[in-house]
This record gives C-alpha cells, structure tokens and sequence, in this order.
C-alpha cells in the first residue's frame, strides 16, 4: 500500500493549501451554499504558482520550496489582514451549520475522486507514449530551473545563444504541477500521475459546485425554495460531473454497429448490427472526422498526456464561476436580497479576469481569446452598451496584457494566419488579406450527421433548454442567461472550424489544432448547461411533455455516459494489477540502462548543463534521457520543435552535426561541435548505437572521460573537458 500513503502525502499538501484559502475562497463565494469550498484549493495552486513564476522572472525568489513554503506563510498574512479589515458577512458565520455538511462532503468527494484515479493511472502508470515524453521534459526543466523562463529541453545553447534558449510554449500548467511535485518533495515520476489526479479530483468537485450552486440559485428565484435542497445538489452536482468528466459523445452508437475504417467514417444507420463491444476502438469518438481532432476531458484522463488543456480544466471552471458569480450579484442587486455590487466590486472582479484569461493564455493558448470573448459577451449581457461596459473591457484587456507579459515576453507566438476553409478561388488568387489566408487545395467541409454524432448530445440539450424556457413563464433570471451564453458561445466554437482556422505547420490535419482546442472548451461549457437544462424539466407543468423531455435526453444521456466503460477498460485493463505509481519503471524493464544514467544524472547532475544524445522523430522514445532528467539536449523531437519556433531547421540544420559527433572520426571536429553546443555530458547507449551505426565511442576518452558506466555495460556517460 505504499502507493497510497505517497498518494495520501500529496493530499494533505493540497487540504493544506486549500484550508489556508479558504477565507479568501468564502469572501468571493459568499453566496453559494458551499462558499466555494472546492475552489479554495485551485486559487491556491493559482496564486502560489504565478507568484513564483513572477518572483522568479524578475530573479528575486528561486524555484526552491524554502521560497514556496515563505510564498505560503505569505499568504497566510496578507490574507489574516485582509479578513481582519473586511471580515466574513455575518449571514456566513449564522449559516455555519448548513455550509459545513457541504464542505465536508465536497472534501470527501474530493478524495475519493483523487484515490480513483490514481488507481487507475497505477494500472499502468508509464510517462510513455503519445506527448508524455514532453510534458514531462518540461516539468523537470522546470524542476531544476533555478530561476525562469525553463529552457527548452530539446534545443540546447549554441553560438548564437550560449545560455540555451527558453521553452516556446504555452507551459504554465505544466509549472503548477511542478509547483506540486517541488512543495511536496515527491519523486517527479511519481508526481507526474498525480498531477493528473489532482486535476481530476479538481475537475470532479469544481463541476459539483457549479451546478449546485446552479440548482440552488435556479430553487431559490424560480421555485422560491427557501432552504437548500441537498438531494437535488447532490444527484445532479454528481451526474453534471459524470458528464463533464467522464462523458463522451454520441460516437458510441457504433458500439451497435458492425464498426468501420477509421479513415472512412460510415453513418452509423448504413452498418447497423447487434452490440458488438469488441469491434469499438474508443480513440476513433476522438478522430471521428478524418485529418481532425475533437478530444475531451474523459478521453485526457485516460491517455494522461499533461498537456496545457488538461491542465487548464480547473482554471476554466474557475472563470466560469466567477461570470456566475457576477450573475448572482446582478441578480441580488435587482431584488435587493443583498447589498448592490458596488463598482469597487466589479473593477475588482474584471482585473481577475482579464487575470485568468492571462493564466489561459499561458496554460493553453487558444483558450486566452476564447474566454476573453467569452467575458466579453457577459460584460455586454450585463452591463448593456454603456460607459460602464467600455470601462470594463478597457481594464479586462490591460489586465490581460499586464498578467501576461512576464510569460510573454519570453514567448514568439507559432501561428501564422488565420485560413478560411475552402476559399473560393478568387480569393485563392489573392493568397492574403491582412491576417486571413486563401490556401489552394484547403477545404474540408464536414456533413452535418457527423457534427451531430460528435455534439448532438449538448444540441439537444440546447433545444431543449429552449422549449423548457419557452413553456415556463418568462423571467430575467441570472441562470437561463448563462446557460443559454454557453450554449451559444459552446456551438459558435464548434461551428468555426467549418470556416476558419488557425494555420500552423501540419499540412493535410490544417484544421485539426482549431476544432480540437475550441472543440475542447465547448464540450466543459455545454457540459455544465445540459445537466442545468435536465434539472429545469420539471419546472414544465404539461405531464406528457415533461416525460417526453427527459426521455429524449436521458437517451442522449446514456451514449456519452457508457464512454469511460470502453475507454478505460481498453487502456487500462481489468484493473486487477498491483498499483505502481512511479512512470519510469518501463524504462527498467525496455532500456535499463537509460534508467542507470537517468538516475544518474538526476542524483549527481545539479543545474542544466547540455547533454548529447540521439535524436529522433517525435513519438518515439528519443529523448528519453532529456525528458526524464530536464537536462537540454541539443536538439530533440523534430517536428515539435518546428512547430514552436517556426522553421524545420531549427532541427534540421543541427541534426547533420549530431551525426557528426557521434560518427566522425575527426577528433578536431568533434571538439569543434562539442564547443559550438556546450556539451558537457555525452550519452552512448543502446539507442544511440542502433541510430548511428558507425558509432565511434573510443573519440569520446579523449575529449573527457567516462563517468559513469551502466550495470549491463550497454550504457555509458562521458564529461567532456
């Protein structure tokens, strides 16, 4: 059980810093039933994590967690003297007693969520596969950052940059989860998969709280409820988790199909047969389209790549609630329940935005413009066109460009234009018009039957949320305004890619980043309004409706819930292995001695010296030595590193003089390379004698010496002079 004493260590840290916030927490959230209790440990991990990403940018506090456990204590003053001038409302200390079953359910909740999934990934907890090579290579670059920005692990100093050159990407999720691993003192291996938890665990009880609150505003207005009805939180908060975090989509309908080639997508009415399980391939709901992707949050728990979306999931819902926030506090204002927003408030309130969208633009590009039109259209719904709504987005904006510069700085965004999705040839022969962009041969447009598998679960929703708000007697309530923004804004996401999309370096999949991104942030927001819209059915008085209503829903219901049962069976097994946390355990067994050097260099190397290895395509297991030990190498996966910084040379041009080092037998040369990329640490294994087959290793005793020397005597280190 030694798993789940480690996994336990890393929970007492998050309760640690969530009970620490939660002052702060409840002063935002004073009027949900929970105080926002869940919240409490995601503005932690947020508040924490960009103060030292700050305080190390400008080079005044290191990346040591000395610094983060001052960050805390920090906190913890400013926060006692911020409580002490403003002190919780009098309403919150009354309330005690009905706050506190929530809170200690919604802590529970989260446990059970974090344990599950951490069973889950100890299944098979391998940091292989897919882009799992480089999200970690960023976290332990981080790790041993001393101060910021990381360096690139893949792309090593040269002449031009004898310093190495930052990461070019949006990496400040994966800071958070170093921030984690780094307070919590657990092996970066083992705290990759509980990352990955955590945000699990967050994702789980933040949806919980955001539909209760939902439910218990929509109780109080529309049913005048006057107090909480805890089994109405508690079944739909669940089923609107369960939706959010482990739904799919409608995809599953091929479960009762004879199946299809995944290059050639077959509707599912032309194949029709008996449930045939076996023949479903789970991936195929996230390839659906050809040459796109259109993933969602059950399928990243599964794969459990750390990429900027998944760990953007929790600072989503952290911005959505706080937009319902400010629509409880209209709605407050209108009836006089509470005291008025006062402008203080809302100023207030729209630096944190444009705070957040900060944070989502340095987390996972594409979602800093999504919520800034996102806010966007709230402000607008809120406070009309007014001076109020210009002020207002005058300070989003500065705030955004204010809290993102210490990130941006450092950072040359990789796209390219905006490409209009079969563009006629008139404008084709134009080639260019400002930032849009008219490429021949670009046209991929999608029938609509195969938008619906993929989204006619939350269209359905949508509809029926209309004929709900329809039915019911009309009322400007906070609410139905939210739910139905995102529902639009969540099918205006998904209906972009059919016109544009943002050009980056893939020729044939040119749409793919563009639906998956924006497709991703839909799939949360309608998430979240189609359990709302099923807990507003029983407001229709109409008997023969409101069953027909549920019924139509609950069927919809049914094929993205039976999602997690294939995908994670098929990943993971029968879940009846023994739990093994630590990720590079596969390295033991496939390439023992890379384990050797890896747990080398990571014993014996401090800083970020330049080491040499094999370079190789992506996907593949090159670079394993620099992703698992953070060290830059001088040049790493291809195609990614073309991707960040622009230009297939960036790799192309060093690969030849990789070859060199290895191959030649120009000892002179040799030197020269060596010096042009500060190598200090050669690496000759197993990998780098089948890439390059005229190895010549005795060159390397003579310009340093071997250090280290794995046990099966296949691997080897050699220090240079």
């Amino acid at each position: 059980m030694t798993w789940l004493l480690t996994s336990l260590q890393w929970y007492f840290f998050l309760f640690f810093i969530g009970i620490i916030f939660y002052p702060l927490t409840a002063k935002i959230f004073s009027p949900f039933f929970d105080k926002g209790y869940p919240f409490a440990k995601t503005l932690a991990i947020l508040f924490l994590s960009f103060a030292i990403f700050v305080l190390g940018i400008v080079k005044i506090l290191p990346f040591f967690q000395s610094s983060l456990f001052f960050l805390i204590v920090l906190f913890i003053i400013v926060q006692v003297i911020y409580l002490l001038r403003h002190p919780i409302d009098k309403i919150s200390h009354k309330t005690l007693t009905n706050v506190l079953p929530f809170i200690i359910f919604e802590e529970i909740l989260f446990l059970l969520s974090f344990i599950f999934l951490t069973f889950i990934r100890g299944q098979e907890p391998s940091i292989r596969g897919l882009e799992k090579f480089m999200d970690f290579g960023f976290i332990n670059s981080i790790l041993r950052s001393k101060y910021f920005p990381p360096l690139d692990m893949w792309y090593g100093a040269d002449q031009v940059n004898r310093g190495g050159y930052p990461i070019n990407y949006y990496y400040f999720g994966h800071l958070t989860g170093a921030f984690l691993i780094k307070l919590t003192n657990i092996k970066a291996s083992i705290g990759y998969n509980l990352i990955l938890a955590t945000i699990f665990a967050q994702g789980i009880t933040l949806v919980f709280s955001i539909i209760g609150n939902l439910i218990a505003f929509f109780d109080e207005h529309v049913l005048k409820s006057k107090v909480v009805n805890s089994l109405n939180i508690l079944v739909f908060g669940l089923l609107g988790s369960l939706i959010v975090n482990f739904g799919g989509n409608l995809h599953t309908i091929y479960l009762f199909t004879s199946g299809y080639s995944p290059d050639n997508p077959v509707p599912f009415w032309n194949i029709l047969s008996s449930f045939n399980p076996t023949k479903y391939w789970y991936p195929n709901a996230t390839r659906f389209i050809p040459f796109t992707i259109h993933e969602f949050p059950s399928y990243s728990y599964v794969v459990a790549d750390l990429h900027g979306h998944v760990f953007d999931i929790p600072f989503v819902l952290l911005t959505l609630v706080i937009l319902f926030r400010l629509f409880i506090g209209q709605t407050q204002n209108s009836r006089k329940q509470i005291s008025t927003i006062s402008n203080h408030f809302q100023l207030i309130s729209t630096v944190f935005l444009g705070f957040m969208c900060a944070i989502h633009y340095m987390t996972n590009a594409f979602d800093g413009p999504i919520y800034m039109i996102l806010i966007s259209i709230v402000f607008l719904t809120l406070y009309g066109l007014t001076l109020n709504l210009i002020i207002n987005l005058v300070v989003l904006g500065v705030s955004f460009i204010v809290f993102s510069f210490p990130f941006s700085a450092n950072f040359s965004p990789f796209v390219s234009g905006i490409g209009v999705n079969c563009s006629p040839d008139f404008l084709v022969r134009i080639k260019k018009l400002g930032p849009f962009l008219f490429e021949k041969g670009n046209c991929q447009p999608d029938p609509f039957w195969m938008l619906f598998i993929l989204w006619g679960f939350f269209w359905i929703s949508f509809i029926i949320f209309l004929i709900v708000k329809y039915l019911r007697p009309p009322a400007r309530l906070a609410g139905d305004l939210f739910v139905f923004i995102l529902f639009s804004l969540g099918t205006f996401l998904i209906i972009i890619p059919e016109f544009f999309y943002i050009k980056d370096i893939y020729p044939a999949h040119f749409r793919a980043n563009t639906m998956f991104k924006l497709g991703y942030q839909a799939f949360i927001m309608m998430g979240i309004a189609s359990i709302f819209t099923f807990y507003q059915i029983r407001t229709v008085e109409n008997f023969v409706v409101k069953v027909i209503l549920k019924f139509v829903f609950l069927i919809a219901l049914f094929f993205i819930l039976i999602y997690p049962f294939y995908s994670f069976t098929s990943y993971y097994g029968k879940l009846d292995r023994p739990v093994e946390l630590d990720g590079i355990k596969w390295l033991k067994t496939t390439y023992p001695q890379d384990k050797e050097i890896v747990d080398f260099f990571n014993k014996e190397i401090k800083n970020q010296p330049v080491i040499l290895e094999a370079q190789g395509d992506s996907y593949t297991d090159y670079e394993r030595i620099s992703a698992y030990t953070g060290l830059p190498t001088v040049a790493g996966w291809w195609v990614h590193e073309w991707l960040w910084r622009g230009s297939p040379d960036i790799v192309g041009k060093r690969i030849p003089d990789i070859v060199s080092l290895y191959e030649s037998r120009d000892i002179k040369l040799t030197k020269s390379l060596i010096d042009k990329y500060q190598i200090k640490y050669i690496i000759v294994s197993k990998l780098e004698k089948d890439k390059y087959k005229n190895l010549y290793e005795n060159k390397f005793n003579q310009l340093g010496t071997k250090i280290f020397t794995s046990s099966n005597g296949v691997g080897a280190v050699y220090q240079t002079n």
